[in-house]
This record gives C-alpha cells, sequence and structure tokens, in this order.
C-alpha cells in the first residue's frame, strides 16, 4: 500500500526524517562557556596575534613557491571569518547562560529578601508586644525606689514611735 501511496500524485509525500546526532546540552552550554571565557583572555589576543604575524610573515617574506596565502591573504580572511562565525554564537550561548544564572540568582534573592523582610516584621511585632508588656512591669529602678520609699516611711513611723514611747515613758515617770 506504501508503494501506491508513492505513486499516487493526489497524496503528499511524506518527508525523510534527518536524524542529527544527540548531545547534552548542559556540556555544550559548559564547552561553549570555556571557549568563550578562553577567547576573552589576553593569552587569546596574544596567541592570536602571534599566529596573524607568523602568517603575514610567512606569506610575504618566504619564497613564492612556499607561499600557501598569496598577498590578498585570502585564506588568511577566510580563517578569520569562519573562526568569528564559530565565535559569535559560542559567545552568545555562553552569555545566555551567564544570563540564566543570574536569572535565577535574582529570584532566588528575592526570596531571601522577603524572607528575611517577613522575620524583621514579625521580629519588630514581638518587640513592640515585649514593650508594650514591659510597660505594666516594674522594672529594676521602679521596685528600688519603692523600696527606697517604704524604708524612709518605716523609718519615719519607727522615729514617731520611739517618740511616742518616750511621751508615754516620761508621762508614767511623771
Amino acid at each position: 500500500m506504501s508503494d501506491l501511496r508513492r505513486d499516487r500524485l493526489d497524496q503528499p509525500v511524506q518527508p525523510g526524517r534527518v536524524r542529527l546526532p544527540r548531545f547534552d546540552p548542559e556540556a555544550f552550554g559548559q564547552w561553549s562557556e570555556n571557549i568563550a571565557r578562553y577567547m576573552g583572555t589576553a593569552r587569546f589576543i596574544v596567541w592570536m596575534t602571534v599566529v596573524i604575524g607568523a602568517w603575514f610573515a610567512w606569506n610575504t617574506l618566504a619564497p613564492a613557491s612556499l607561499r600557501f596565502d598569496p598577498y590578498t591573504f585570502t585564506f588568511l580572511t577566510l580563517v578569520l571569518s569562519l573562526q568569528a562565525s564559530y565565535a559569535a554564537p559560542l559567545i552568545l550561548l555562553a552569555q545566555n547562560r551567564q544570563t540564566d544564572r543570574d536569572r535565577l540568582a535574582m529570584e532566588e534573592d528575592r526570596r531571601r529578601a522577603a524572607m528575611q523582610k517577613a522575620d524583621t516584621e514579625y521580629l519588630a511585632r514581638e518587640i513592640a508586644s515585649l514593650r508594650v508588656a514591659l510597660g505594666e512591669v516594674a522594672t529594676r529602678d521602679f521596685v528600688r525606689s519603692e523600696l527606697s520609699r517604704l524604708a524612709d516611711e518605716l523609718d519615719e513611723a519607727a522615729h514617731r514611735r520611739q517618740k511616742l514611747e518616750r511621751k508615754e515613758w516620761d508621762a508614767d515617770r511623771t
């Protein structure tokens, strides 16, 4: 029956599936970040300068029969274009991954800030309730002043009693 379908002009042809190699996106992403990180170093720039300088030197100073890239440096331009065409997407992939990590870190920071705010508000309410409760509780200074006042009153009462007892004693003697 499938042969009949192939022969029929009124039926669409099913395209064949192209199977691409499978890869681990995380491993590929890490690989691209490593390349982007290396391309952003002075070491890469120095080596690239050395290679290009050697390329120019070889293709301008070497005998004409040994030069592989003539004066217009077409092959060098092709190599640099190829390097740039691969570098740009790898750098963009690394930047996208960094953006994703930054977004996740920012969300985590927001979550933690919200938790800290809630904790701070809870502690502020607890401190306020403790202050209200302490307003109703006698403080150490208040207790000391009350004890001192009571001691003074007791001393005065004792002094009056002594006076009264002396008067009574004097009255009994006379």
